[in-house]
């Protein structure tokens, strides 16, 4: 994969983080991400990420599951296996809510876990570039990723005035690659540690 160049600045209040994102989306700067150390209630809207559409993929999950319980159970209990239980109709919706409910909720539940992990890019042996030791730890670590025209220390200066305490550049694969940290080389250090 082609390596790109970021800016990273860090942070130590999320009070200093919310301006900081606001003066560098105004300067027109691209925000690759930003890791915090919980959740930060309005970093995405203040960021400028749309709303997520888990919860569409949810539903559609869960209607799904929905059809293919009622499909199954309908074809079985009146085309390929119909039974006579008292005299009870073949078609007796009542006595199926429980097994489409639970069949609802098991289609929704997976789905939407495998939804979040794909979109999140977790998986095993899936690696990402770490861009600090402490993202995550104790720091507010905002990333930026630079284009040809953009002036690496004009823009750590105007992190370092927007309030960051460390800035940084770094050349790393933006995206995720297959590997495992236990072979591979460590984070945020030179030297590579076989596992036994």
């Amino acid at each position: 994969m082609a390596k790109k160049k970021f800016v990273v600045g860090c942070f130590d209040t999320e009070d200093t983080l919310f301006p900081a994102v606001k003066k560098v989306r105004t300067a027109g700067y691209k925000l690759h991400d930003i890791y915090t150390p919980f959740a930060v209630h309005g970093l995405d809207h203040a960021m400028g990420l749309r709303e997520t559409s888990l919860h569409t993929a949810g539903f559609i999950y869960g209607i799904t599951g929905t059809t293919t319980a009622l499909s199954c159970i309908s074809w079985i209990f009146t085309k390929d296996w119909p039974l006579n239980i008292g005299g009870k109709p073949h078609f007796a919706l009542p006595a199926w809510i429980p097994i489409t409910f639970e069949l609802t909720v098991l289609f929704a539940a997976v789905g939407m876990v495998l939804t979040f992990c794909y979109l999140c890019q977790l998986a095993p042996f899936v690696k990402k570039h770490h861009f600090h030791l402490r993202a995550t730890d104790d720091l507010f670590v905002m990333v930026i990723e630079c284009t040809d025209k953009t002036n690496t220390d004009d823009l750590k200066v105007f992190l370092s005035n927007a309030g960051a305490i460390e800035t940084d550049l770094q050349i790393a694969e933006p995206d995720w690659w297959v590997g495992r940290y236990d072979i591979d080389e460590l984070p945020f250090e030179n030297k590579t540690v076989v596992a036994a």
